[in-house]
């Protein structure tokens, strides 16, 4: 069956399309981290809801001149003073504690001398107005949005909601990730290695690469190359969200994961793309599933992961922007012209520089491990000069 090789963007745009974002839940806060925010978190109070000492200190009616003061009171954060401050008064405060009615400035106790309850501010203190004074909304107001829908819940985010009323968020639901690595050569990691076998490490790798997503992840032992185990395989996981294979997309007689979707019942949307490593990509459904199929090669496996398994994640799980970054660097050595495939050559960036390491070759992960970067080569693309700028995607 013949299929047109496609372009990165296209593969990108036709994966996202096979299958909406998933069902919404609302849970704890603890449990949004990782998450996708599926609305828009509206703030349900002001923060601070009332003028608050950014210092320990004094607050005074500065207005009415530099003191001295008499002190009638305190203000403790959660314990506020009661009254109102008139001209001449001062009330000792704390950091965190409402400012009181009447104060306009917060004077730091290091730059006033006290005698009993008489305050007098130092020759040489700044005779400021309104100092060390946080504005009641100065950080939100009741009613904005402080968490966009569509955003990635971090630990920064999470305190956000806190902050603004929220004891739960609505987020996308968890996706159920199946991955199947195939191919009669591999055996599993650490197990004895015969000199045509290879250690299964698409498995694990993937595994780690989608650990902190919120997926929940099924592994298999490796399949064999056989057509009715595969559709078998297909079968029995077309009730997850993802089915992710890797091996056996190209289309030499052992590869079999069209034949096997297609017997299974599956329908294949496209098959290669114009990118290296890569370009033997599968995608399509099966019942409720979108099914990745990625190279065997584990360079390949990787890279395509990076630009549609992890992007096909953040989609189901309503990221507003689930594509990976693009990041720029000059250049620490010349390239030459590219071909007819995007390329993504391994490479190191450090203080602004990127420069390629290694070989290319899509079955090398010496090369891969010690990359922290992925040049990116358009197609067709000229040369390139050392100390041009460049595209990148950083790898974690």
């Amino acid at each position: 069956m013949a299929h047109a090789v496609i372009g990165i963007e296209e593969a990108q745009a036709r994966i996202f399309a096979l299958k909406e974002p998933v069902e919404s839940e609302m849970v704890t806060l603890a449990e949004a981290v990782g998450r996708w925010s599926a609305q828009d978190v509206v703030a349900l109070r002001t923060q601070p809801a009332r003028n608050l000492s950014a210092m320990d200190g004094y607050a005074v009616r500065f207005a009415d001149g530099a003191g001295p003061w008499t002190v009638i009171g305190e203000s403790a954060a959660g314990r506020r003073f009661a009254g109102t401050v008139g001209a001449g008064e001062a009330v000792r405060i704390f950091t965190g504690a409402v400012v009181p009615d009447g104060a306009d400035t917060v004077i730091i106790q290091e730059n006033v001398s006290r005698d009993e309850d008489r305050v007098t501010l130092s020759d040489d203190a700044p005779k400021l107005a309104g100092h060390n004074v946080r504005s009641a909304g100065g950080d939100f107001r009741e009613g904005t949005v402080v968490v966009p829908k569509g955003a990635e819940l971090h630990a920064r985010h999470i305190a956000l909601a806190a902050m603004a009323g929220h004891g739960a968020l609505l987020v996308r639901r968890r996706l159920r990730v199946a991955l199947v690595s195939t191919g009669d050569e591999l055996v599993a990691p650490g197990q004895p290695c015969a000199d045509d076998q290879i250690p299964s490490s698409n498995g694990v790798m993937l595994a780690a690469m989608l650990r902190g997503l919120p997926v929940e992840l099924t592994e298999f032992p490796a399949v064999a190359d056989d057509l009715d185990v595969l559709t078998a395989q297909f079968h029995a996981l077309a009730d997850h969200d993802i089915i992710v294979t890797t091996g056996g997309a190209s289309v030499g007689d052992h590869d079999l994961i069209v034949p096997a979707l297609q017997s299974a019942g599956g329908v294949i949307d496209f098959w290669k793309i114009a990118m290296r490593p890569g370009k033997p990509v599968i995608a399509g459904t099966i019942g409720g599933a979108v099914v990745l199929g990625l190279p065997g090669n584990p360079v390949s496996a990787f890279v395509t992961a990076l630009l549609f398994l992890k992007p096909l994640i953040a989609h189901l799980g309503g990221a507003s922007d689930p594509l990976p970054g693009r990041l720029t660097a000059r250049l620490g050595s010349d390239l030459p012209a590219n071909g007819a495939r995007t390329d993504h050559l391994r490479a190191s960036v450090d203080k602004g520089i990127i420069t390629p390491v290694g070989t290319n070759d899509s079955a090398m992960l010496a090369s891969l491990s010690i990359s922290n970067a992925l040049i990116i080569r358009n197609i067709n693309a000229t040369p390139i000069s050392k100390g041009a700028e460049i595209s990148y995607y950083a790898l974690t």
